[in-house]
């Protein structure tokens, strides 16, 4: 489903798996190039040591690779499944504060994608994400490894985000 950048901003901050864990999408950017996000440290996801737990860490990166490859890909045209394959996350230091992180999708990403879905049919890649405190120093690092399939006739499209 095609949607604007605002309302899928505002439709992810109320979606309660995020919003329980206080993970809040600042903006999407233009044409969904990419995305802001911050993860409010609350009562809520605070774990023993007063640092953020490290599975809404882990949860607040889940879905976002998935869900700008598949904006871009069908203003491009394509029918595609897109979902996370795997990931992987070490943390460097405990996030005792607001922690952020950004993600881009550059052409070249994007060609990538585009050139494997034509040739294969699917594109599989591992990208990297970097979850910084206030100050910018890095307090998790993430590899997150999308699945996209260009769909066939006849296959309905659904997203698994």
């Amino acid at each position: 489903m095609v949607v604007s950048e605002n309302t899928l901003k505002w439709g992810l901050c109320f979606y309660p798996p995020l919003l329980f864990q206080r993970i809040w999408i600042k903006k999407f950017h233009k044409g969904f190039r990419g995305v802001d996000v911050k993860i409010n440290k609350s009562l809520f996801n605070k774990n023993y040591n007063g640092s953020i737990f490290g599975g809404t860490i882990y949860a607040a990166t889940d879905p976002f690779y998935a869900i700008l490859f598949d904006q871009l890909l069908q203003r491009q045209g394509f029918k595609v499944r897109v979902w996370l394959k795997s990931a992987s996350i070490q943390y460097l230091k405990p996030g005792r504060s607001t922690l952020y992180f950004t993600i881009v999708i550059t052409d070249e990403m994007l060609n990538d994608a585009i050139t494997a879905l034509n040739t294969s049919g699917k594109f599989v890649k591992a990208y990297p994400m970097e979850i910084t405190d206030p100050s910018g120093e890095v307090c998790a690092t993430v590899m997150n490894e999308v699945y996209i399939r260009n769909l066939h006739q006849g296959e309905q499209p659904r997203i698994a985000y």
